[in-house]
């Protein structure tokens, strides 16, 4: 028998007659053979005296525990601290809990940053730095390039090294991140607003001619940029290393329960961005000079102080630094945790390459690669997480905007109706996929039937958006005539023609006719009063016919109010409470997937397989998945900003019921790919034998161990 170097793990090694499993500790080497029970008419084997324990071996005196060798040389189990500074009361943070309460925080302060702080503050910043909105997504997609290009080299290179390390790593990158985002406001001076747009019926022409030249404000573009890589770069190891760590550190059927918490809390995350960052909105954006201006909130000019949140989440992030940096390559209790682990790895994906050096040179990434994507239940796997990524994704952008045009709501109003369903849900899918995976102790396969499940289910409910359909209200100059003049598709009336309005200043009003009008410019109106709650507009030339709005004493002639007419459509509320249920189902889901993705690859090669589920879902998902729905959504577009230089600018009306088929066509077409891929890894999944026919407690089986080189040289002669 050839001796053996390292350690490997019986339950990660595939057994045969044939082949039977070792646990190799530098010299020494403890071989398992399984024998299985005897036909009729055989010579039974010798049974041990206790066989439902694990006899041990005899050992000469001195010679060391190889369990113990094991865990001293692959799995470097240590005590939380830097060097020798070891203090016996944080001990308690090396422990599974300890580790997950940090991760957590991790995956919090990303999720504020990049999903929250950049979504709410990305309209602003194309205000103050003069960017077009085509600029403005080459930042928000400069996250998802650099986790791309990094992810398939971290989580190769890091599954063997110090985990902890690379999520302080992390912790690093993302807070520089965050503070290099908000670099332009310290270097780009004051804000200076110009004069107030006067939105009424006017015969004075706006000053607000073409201008085609770039403003020298421009040239932070590429800062934001750079934040933005900075964080797809400690995003990385999050989400790849992170994951496989927490793997590694607990039992098998509490994986799920731990991975899905974390999952939680960086869905978590952007709720508390969106809301941290409206709350800093409403602060002027220099601060110092709040009591000196003389705007207010609802001034369009108004910019809030965006920056404020990326320099606290900057703080936060390195707070995490050393904590991270304290914990072991390893927590303590890993080594007996993965021998009491059985490998669910798909039978014919076991790894090739049995070198205890394998993946430690660069020369090993194409073979580890192509060993992966040879594993066709893995990749089965990763292609539907793609699909649903491209749903959420699209969802997650465009919800929002699918509320307020369905049900006349304000954009405020439409953007926390839609986090209220997206971000609860979202979280409680994640927790309750990992519980339920978690206290049913499911297989692998059993664990990719439930994800099924959960798809067919979140197909089904997917319909909703049919149902939700509601038809456009009047609208002046778009669907309904002036009082019979003008003609549709034309914003110009004989009733507004000298008042000099601009089609690229949308400030709905509603008439006290019902009717929606572009601004108070094309309604006519020549006088307004601001309200406690809305602006109310009067003297309007193209309003007539029986007012509905109530007069106030104030203004006994009011005509028209800012904001959309109210919809006479009633679905909301059974809208709102089917595509909360179709959320949770979508990402109960999620964690299941991610744990069948640890189980069907081997053990050594996890971290590389959420690299490559986190590239695959990002170029197939949530990349293209916002591009996408943002293109079908433009199809149903039915009057388009036009600015002053002639250009076609944002979408102002939509087709309703032709949105609401669009996106139902779409959500039905990948929700129809997630069932068939999911489907599909349950059909071509096999099992290793180690799990139909080495069972250690319930099988027909005996086990015995021998745990010298001599020992075994001397049992075979005598064989």
């Amino acid at each position: 028998m050839k001796s053996c170097k390292g350690i490997e793990n019986p339950a990660f090694v595939a057994s045969s007659p044939e082949n039977p499993r070792r646990l190799c500790a530098s010299s020494p080497c403890i071989e398992i053979s399984v024998v299985s029970t005897p036909d009729a008419g055989s010579p039974p084997p010798p049974a041990p005296q206790e066989p439902p324990e694990r006899p041990e071996s005899p050992q000469p005196s001195g010679a060391p525990d190889a369990s113990r060798l094991g865990s001293l040389s692959e799995y470097e189990e240590g005590p939380y601290g830097l060097g020798s500074f070891q203090p016996r009361a944080l001990q308690r943070c090396n422990t599974p809990r300890g580790f997950l309460f940090h991760y957590c925080l991790l995956a919090l302060t990303q999720g504020i940053v990049v999903n929250g702080l950049v979504n709410i503050s990305i309209s602003t910043i194309e205000k103050r730095y003069e960017l077009q909105s085509s600029l403005t997504g080459l930042i928000s997609s400069s996250y998802d390039i650099a986790f791309c290009l990094l992810s398939l080299f971290v989580s190769f290179f890091g599954e063997r090294g110090h985990k902890p390390r690379w999520l302080a790593f992390s912790s690093f990158m993302i807070g520089l991140g965050a503070l290099v985002f908000s670099l332009p406001k310290f270097f780009s001076g004051k804000y200076q607003f110009g004069s107030l747009f006067k939105d009424t019926c006017s015969t004075t022409k706006n000053q607000h001619g073409c201008n085609t030249s770039s403003s020298p404000l421009f040239y932070y573009l590429y800062v934001f940029v750079l934040g933005q890589l900075l964080l797809g770069t400690g995003g990385t190891p999050l989400y790849t290393l992170g994951t496989a760590f927490i793997d590694d550190s607990v039992p098998i059927h509490k994986s799920s329960l731990y991975i899905g918490i974390g999952y939680a809390m960086s869905i978590l995350g952007p709720a508390v961005g969106y809301v941290l960052g409206g709350q800093l909105l409403t602060l002027y954006i220099d601060i110092d000079l709040k009591h000196s201006i003389d705007i207010t909130e609802d001034d369009p000019r108004w910019l809030g102080a965006w920056w404020i949140g990326f320099l606290m989440s900057w703080l936060l992030a390195w707070s995490l630094i050393i904590p991270f940096s304290c914990f072991p390559k390893h927590l303590p209790g890993t080594a007996k945790i993965q021998e009491g682990k059985i490998s669910q790895t798909h039978q014919s994906a076991s790894l090739q390459h049995t070198d205890s050096n394998f993946g430690q040179s660069f020369k090993d990434f194409p073979a580890a690669l192509k060993n992966l994507m040879r594993n066709t239940v893995f990749m089965c796997l990763v292609l539907s997480t793609c699909s649903e990524a491209l749903i959420t994704t699209g969802f997650a952008t465009f919800l929002p905007k699918f509320i307020e045009n369905q049900f006349g709501l304000s954009s405020s109003s439409a953007a926390t109706l839609a986090g209220t369903v997206l971000i609860p849900g979202a979280a409680l899918g994640q927790i309750l996929g990992g519980i339920l995976v978690s206290k049913f102790k499911m297989t692998c396969k059993n664990i990719m039937k439930f994800a099924l499940l959960t798809s067919v289910i979140s197909l089904v409910l997917t319909f909703v958006f049919a149902y939700a359909n509601c038809e456009n209200e009047p609208f002046a100059g778009v669907s309904k005539l002036y009082n019979g003049t003008g003609e549709l598709g034309n914003l110009t009336a004989p009733c507004n023609a000298d008042c000099n309005c601009l089609r690229s200043y949308y400030y709905p009003v509603c008439g006290g006719n019902g009717v929606q009008y572009f601004s108070p410019c094309y309604a006519g109106c020549t006088q307004s009063i601001s309200k406690r709650h809305a602006k109310v507009y009067y003297n309007c030339s193209c309003i007539e016919g029986e007012i509905d709005v109530t007069p106030t004493p104030s203004s006994v002639s009011l005509e028209a109010q800012a904001g959309k007419c109210s919809s006479h459509c009633k679905n909301l509320p059974p809208f709102l409470g089917i595509f909360f249920a179709a959320i949770v189902f979508t990402f109960m889901a999620g964690t299941p997937i991610t744990v069948s993705i640890l189980r069907c690859v081997n053990q050594r090669q996890r971290s590389l397989a959420l690299g490559i589920q986190c590239t695959l879902l990002r170029l197939l998902g949530t990349i293209p998945g916002p591009i996408i729905f943002g293109s079908a959504i433009d199809s149903t577009c039915i009057l388009w900003d036009i600015n002053e230089c002639g250009n076609k600018g944002a979408c102002w009306v939509y087709n309703n019921v032709k949105m609401a088929y669009m996106l139902v066509a779409i959500s039905v077409i990948c929700k129809i790919i997630t069932v068939f891929f999911n489907g599909l890894a349950v059909f071509l999944y096999k099992p290793p034998p180690s799990v139909t026919d080495v069972a250690f407690q319930n099988q027909n089986a005996v086990v015995t161990t021998v745990s010298l080189e001599s020992d075994l040289s001397r049992a075979g002669n005598d064989g």
